[in-house]
């Protein structure tokens, strides 16, 4: 089945199901609270495994003239109808030890019964209990689904627990909470479902009758030792009816939870025995499991679950609001036989859709003819000239819900003219087939006769938008316009922006780089490695810095361009001035918590150093190695004074440097990683992380190095550690 199928089942499901689903889970909450407070009560009697029941009933009849029957409840309270010396009937809770009564039975609360008869019906008898047992079934289905769904975004079912890349609240918990509460709710729903059938017969308990042959069965004197009550605790009974009178032929009736004893009231013989079908088993832990009785922890489970129920229906609907708002192109304003530049689209969850409508409004800006459409809406376009795809992957490489045609009609539709084309890809570098079917696509295209590359494919990480506006540069220049992408913005709801103060500035070093120190000027949470996005005034296009924190300022390392916009803007700026930015949390790029990571790997070439500048001095008891490549000695004293301070604390526990013109040797980080490969080898072995900031090219050489390294120390390829997320980058 394709995934559009499973998503579409999953969303149609939960449409129909909502109202059954929202007042079952509703009246649940209420519900899972009622065997708790029974559980609080003081009834409860300790060790009733240690209790024989012949001793409980001797107790029982030295005290009391009559007993008509003794109960043990679920929550092992001991119950008990009985006639005292003076005639006077007796009900409720007793001490099981010295027959004690304790209390009368406390009345379930109106709340509890009005919330009960709701539950299970709706107030409509029969039909309501067939609504509710049919919203079981279908939050079943829900549940096997989005099952599905969970192991398609994990690339496999051995993955399904593994790390969920966040990006969205709404998806991120709806993920992670939807696997948390998988088996409790796969619990509530098939002893749901189990409870309705047999409610309507469809599923019978069929108990066998007893069989008494009293003619064999004299009067007989009780035996002292190896009757069934003397084999028999009080832990293993559910109930115990006295005999009515002192005939003979009146007996005991015993209820176990498997089976059912007719003992004879003198002998302590047992006169029958009938054994419960697998039904009343089934039919007893349905209950069980479906209320929480007698159990405070099940119930607070399933209070928990009916919780993420709730959060489930608001984050679903709110996810699919979200992907029809965004999964909705411009309408055309030029046919698709006279626009010269043409725009494919290819997007899973409506996010591409953003890009690819700013990016077609810029060309509309600049004057150009442009048409834009889904990549499975391809065709002939007689008049064009470009052809730009924009898609995303989904899964394990698969195509997007709107672009699985694509592939198979591209070479049955014919092209007449020769057409210049580029593709991008979105995605997460921390999924294993990063920007595969944009590869895909890509390659398709240059096996294509009708297709010239204008430039070579570009991958961007998580929905970039500056470095889509990068492209956007270069494809304009590559194709003669001058575009303004200052128009590409998608719209949405940006964050506000925030003042900062500049504490210190570095000079400026031999490689024009140097070190920025700002303050918030109001409380600020963040951390090493999240975004600092800043906009300036002259081209209105945003920048994204890595950011390092150190006593709550912000450490950026910079490098200077002649012409760049905002590197001459941060370095034209004094002691004390104001700038306005956005912090924006780059979670998979944080330095990883204690408990679960022991060692990590920092690699850095140039100004890629900035996040690490504050994870190396972070008290987290993390053991950090530091690689990092610059060009010469004199390059190194910019962060020399923050190394050597982290180095003397401990808090960074090996310095590794790769200097490429020192001396005239060309020594660069990858070597020097060559060189120390038992620290890399040894830090993921023992599940640490490798974090690497830097170029991009640095990135690919690094990989390549790591590749060998854990190929021939730990026998294993590099992309083992990948799908582990042991390997994070935040690479430009």
């Amino acid at each position: 089945m394709t995934l559009s199928i499973w998503r579409y089942s999953h969303l149609t499901l939960a449409l129909a199901s909502f109202v059954f689903v929202f007042l079952a889970t509703t009246t649940g909450i209420v519900l899972a609270f009622q065997p708790i407070s029974e559980q609080l009560q003081s009834y409860k009697i300790e060790a009733l495994d240690q209790l024989d029941l012949d001793q409980t009933v001797a107790t029982f009849k030295r005290q009391y003239p009559e007993v008509i029957t003794i109960e043990v409840d679920a929550n092992q309270f001991v119950s008990a109808s009985v006639i005292t010396k003076n005639g006077t009937a007796l009900n409720g809770y007793f001490n099981p030890k010295t027959a004690a009564f304790l209390g009368e039975k406390p009345e379930v609360s109106n709340l509890f019964k009005f919330t009960t008869n709701l539950h299970r019906s709706l107030f409509l008898k029969s039909t309501g209990r067939f609504l509710v047992g049919l919203g079981s079934f279908l939050l079943f289905l829900i549940a096997f689904s989005g099952s599905i769904l969970i192991i398609k975004r994990q690339s496999g079912i051995k993955r399904f627990f593994a790390k969920i890349v966040k990006e969205d609240f709404s998806q991120y918990w709806h993920v992670v909470l939807g696997r948390l509460s998988l088996i409790p709710i796969v619990i509530i729903t098939l002893t749901g479902v189990y409870l309705s059938l047999l409610k309507f017969d469809v599923i019978t308990e069929d108990k066998p009758a007893h069989n008494i042959d009293f003619s064999n069965n004299a009067f007989a004197e009780k035996q002292p030792d190896g009757t069934v009550f003397n084999a028999t605790t009080l832990a293993q009974v559910v109930s115990l009816e006295f005999p009515f009178s002192e005939d003979e032929e009146d007996y005991y009736t015993l209820k176990q939870d498997s089976k059912e004893l007719l003992v004879h009231q003198y002998s302590g013989q047992i006169l029958s025995q009938v054994n419960y079908p697998m039904t009343t088993f089934l039919s007893d832990w349905s209950l069980v499991l479906h209320t929480g009785k007698g159990s405070i922890w099940w119930s607070i489970v399933l209070l928990i679950a009916c919780l993420n129920i709730l959060f489930f229906i608001y984050s679903g609907f709110k996810m699919t609001i979200k992907r029809r708002q965004n999964a909705v192109l411009p309408k055309n304003k030029i046919a698709k036989d006279t626009a010269e530049y043409i725009i494919l689209v290819g997007s899973e969850t409506g996010s591409t859709y953003g890009l690819a409508t700013a990016f077609y409004k810029a060309l509309l800006a600049n004057g150009q003819s442009v048409f834009i459409t889904d990549l499975n809406s391809y065709t002939t376009y007689k008049n064009a000239k470009q052809l730009i795809v924009l898609t995303s992957t989904y899964g394990e490489g698969e195509a997007p819900i709107n672009a699985k045609q694509f592939l198979s009609v591209l070479n049955t539709v014919p092209q007449k003219q020769q057409i210049q084309y580029a593709v991008v890809g979105f995605g997460s570098l921390n999924y294993a087939a990063y920007c595969k079917y944009a590869q895909l696509v890509d390659a398709n295209l240059q096996l294509h006769p009708q297709f010239q590359p204008n430039l070579e494919l570009c991958k961007i990480h998580n929905q970039s938008e500056m470095d889509f506006k990068k492209w956007a540069l270069q494809w304009s220049k590559s194709v003669g316009l001058d575009l303004d992408v200052a128009r590409i913005k998608v719209s949405s709801t940006q964050r506000k922006q925030l003042a900062f103060t500049v504490v210190s500035k570095t000079e400026i070093n031999i490689d024009n780089t140097f070190v920025l120190t700002l303050k918030p000027n109001k409380r600020l949470s963040f951390k090493s490695g999240d975004l600092l996005s800043v906009i300036p005034e002259q081209d209105g296009v945003a920048r994204l810095y890595s950011i390092g924190k150190i006593g709550g300022a912000i450490v950026i390392s910079i490098k200077k361009h002649e012409f760049g916009v905002c590197s001459n803007y941060f370095y034209n700026l004094t002691i004390g001035d104001q700038i306005k930015g956005v912090i924006k949390p780059n979670p998979t790029f944080n330095l990883p918590k204690s408990k679960r990571v022991k060692s990590v790997v920092l690699i850095a070439n140039g100004t890629g150093i900035g996040p690490f500048l504050g994870m190396m001095q972070d008290t987290n008891p993390v053991v950090k190695h530091l690689f990092w490549g610059g060009r010469t000695t004199q390059s190194l004293q910019l962060y020399k004074t923050s190394i050597d301070a982290s180095l003397n604390s401990g808090s960074l526990t090996s310095f590794n440097m790769a200097l490429s013109q020192e001396n005239n040797t060309r020594l660069y980080v990858q070597d020097v990683i060559a060189k120390q490969q038992s620290i890399i080898a040894e830090v993921l072995k023992n599940n640490g992380v490798i974090m690497i900031c830097g170029s991009i090219a640095m990135q690919n050489q690094v990989l390549d190095t790591l590749n060998q390294i854990t190929t021939s120390r730990l026998q294993q390829p590099l992309s083992v550690f990948e799908h582990n997320n042991q390997i994070v980058t935040d690479c430009y």
